[in-house]
């Protein structure tokens, strides 16, 4: 399994999720939507931040938007 965070610069909620999932010594991949806007039309991303649990074939297995850090955790014990 595998953490992605779609986000845009200068967003605060996105940071506010990257230092929750630092404190957590969660690994994740970081997607800059406004870079790559091709995988935020893949995920059907309309707002950031957005995080993406993918299983090991990329198969969206679950997600959560915004940060609202009981979904962070509910979907973090998914990653463990």
């Amino acid at each position: 399994m595998r953490l992605i965070k779609l986000e845009q610069p200068n967003c605060n909620p996105c940071k506010m999720v990257s230092n929750y999932l630092e404190q957590a010594d969660i690994q994740f991949e970081t997607v800059d939507v406004t870079q790559d806007p091709e995988v935020a039309s893949r995920f059907g991303v309309m707002g950031v931040p957005v995080i993406i649990l993918l299983n090991d074939q990329g198969e969206e297995v679950n997600r959560s938007v915004g940060f609202k850090s009981n979904e962070l955790d509910e979907l973090l014990k998914e990653l463990r």
